[in-house]
């Protein structure tokens, strides 16, 4: 707590300001823009790679979450302040950070594919800030901060010659991505087996189940995608840079629109039970990887 008593004490409207868009960006959306920007628009495999990274540390981060079950700062310390605008989005056990796993994990995976020393030493300062932003709002410590990035160089750095030898033997991604949700699905049995004590937080608890259905619907996806685009669509990536703007902003508004739709039926069809939540990441992932991808063939012709 003595760092955080630090940055509590060096707070400046400007500087809340700034943290607070920084910090946005270990949020669902950046990460899902980047690996599919990559993965519609630059490389298939890179973008495996980068969902890869996140989906596994996603798994990682909250099985952690739920097992450890650590309080908040300001809960644990109730003399200590936070930037309210924080506590929104600061929701859940604190140990270890999602934002900085998530920000850690797509800004890494860029730096390890990056050819040139700059770019690498952009996006590690960048992760880093993003790490230093959640101890400054004063939502994490720096064990969770710590641990988060701990996490996530691991994934970046085991799973990319992984990845990467796909290349050679493309039916080694099937091993991965199987194993991705042999993880997730024992992630699901832990939440809905596992005999909490009393004490437990129920919304964090919650939180947690609704997690691990989504990765278990997300990752699933993955391996139908991953199927149906090497032996049949075979989407192509290369496109003018009009044809890659419109891919890439037409691809997440549609898939957005396809995630928030079916959020509320898919609830009411499953009685509100947390099985809606893979079902709606199974289309999601779907609707990303096989649907939007079939358009790609009209922007190839351009570009060739």
């Amino acid at each position: 707590m003595t760092l955080l008593y630090w940055f509590e004490s060096i707070r400046l409207p400007a500087l809340d300001a700034f943290m607070s868009l920084v910090t946005r960006l270990g949020e669902e959306t950046f990460f899902m823009a980047a690996a599919l920007f990559v993965f519609w628009c630059r490389d298939k495999r890179r973008g495996y790679y980068l969902l890869s990274v996140g989906f596994v540390g996603t798994l990682v981060n909250q099985w952690l979450k739920i097992v450890c079950r650590v309080p908040r700062p300001w809960v644990r310390d109730p003399n200590f302040t936070i930037v309210e605008s924080a506590k929104e989005a600061a929701g859940g056990y604190s140990f270890p950070s999602g934002h900085t796993q998530s920000a850690a994990g797509w800004m890494g995976g860029l730096a390890r594919s990056s050819r040139t020393w700059g770019g690498r030493i952009f996006w590690i300062v960048l992760l880093l800030l993003v790490g230093v932003s959640r101890m400054y709002l004063g939502v994490h410590t720096p064990a969770d901060v710590g641990v988060s990035l701990v996490v996530a160089a691991a994934l970046v750095f085991v799973l990319y010659p992984l990845i990467d030898s796909t290349l050679w033997f493309p039916r080694r991604m099937y091993l991965i991505i199987g194993g991705m949700m042999v993880l997730s699905f024992a992630f699901v049995g832990f939440v809905e087996l596992y005999p909490f004590p009393a004490d437990v937080d129920a919304a964090n608890l919650t939180s947690a189940v609704g997690n691990a259905y989504k990765m278990a619907g997300a990752v699933s996806g993955m391996l139908a995608v991953y199927a149906f685009d090497s032996r049949m669509l075979q989407f192509p990536t290369r496109a003018p840079w009009w044809g890659q703007a419109v891919k890439l902003t037409g691809g997440l508004v549609f898939v957005a629109a396809v995630k928030m739709l079916l959020k509320t039926p898919l609830a009411e069809l499953c009685g509100g039970h947390a099985a809606a939540d893979a079902v709606r990441y199974l289309i999601v992932v779907l609707a990303a990887g096989c649907v939007w991808p079939m358009t790609f063939g009209f922007f190839e012709r351009y570009a060739k």
